[in-house]
């Protein structure tokens, strides 16, 4: 079992970072049903969401910003998939 003083600051990291990467997964979510159902409009919006709330949680440190890089390389590949480009 970690150290007392080891636990409590790990606590406190997840108190932390435990949000911005839930936030990050929700619209991460949301892109993905956006673009899976064909409604484009709101597909982009929902990935603009997305691409802010992984920067926002990379710059903090909640996630690694390679992460938050490959996720988004993900959604916005997907996008363009759909689209036609």
């Amino acid at each position: 079992m970690p150290a007392a003083k080891t636990d409590r600051a790990a606590e406190r990291r997840r108190e932390r970072n435990s949000p911005l990467r839930a936030r990050a997964r929700t619209y991460v979510r949301r892109a993905r049903e956006g673009i899976e159902s064909g409604d484009l409009e709101a597909a982009e919006r929902a990935v603009k969401e997305a691409v802010m709330s992984l920067d926002k949680a990379a710059a903090r440190g909640a996630i690694h910003k390679n992460n938050a890089a490959r996720r988004k390389s993900r959604i916005m590949g997907q996008l363009n998939k759909a689209r036609g480009s």
